[in-house]
């Protein structure tokens, strides 16, 4: 099984882009605090497909705490003759949470198919 849940900060506002002539893919970065006393915070890549792509690209900015599940996806390419490989977080759900007291963000959940 490969799944994966993450609350976090997006570390990036949202990429909106057309992938063929019916996909959107919109891509940001999010912090996520492991909690603890001597906190860390580790930083992944999120890919958001389709119709949930552009609910967040359109309500969604640096900054904005979200919750989200997803599946890990790893991929591997070459850059100027060097193997890279990256493993980033393909969302499936995005529930935006609730900002600090008096920043009127809301609570919105949005599910959408697995891509």
């Amino acid at each position: 099984m490969n799944s994966v849940i993450l609350i976090g900060n997006l570390t990036t506002d949202v990429e909106l882009r057309e992938v063929g002539a019916d996909k959107r893919l919109a891509k940001f970065g999010l912090a996520v605090d492991r909690g603890g006393k001597d906190s860390e915070t580790d930083f992944f890549r999120i890919s958001v497909w389709d119709r949930q792509a552009e609910v967040c690209a359109d309500y969604l900015a640096k900054g904005r705490k979200i919750a989200l599940e997803g599946r890990l996806r790893y991929s591997t390419w070459e850059d100027e003759g060097k193997k890279r490989s990256a493993v980033e977080v393909v969302a499936y759900r995005v529930e935006f949470l609730p900002g600090p007291a008096g920043s009127g963000a809301e609570v919105m959940p949005f599910e959408a198919a697995a891509a």
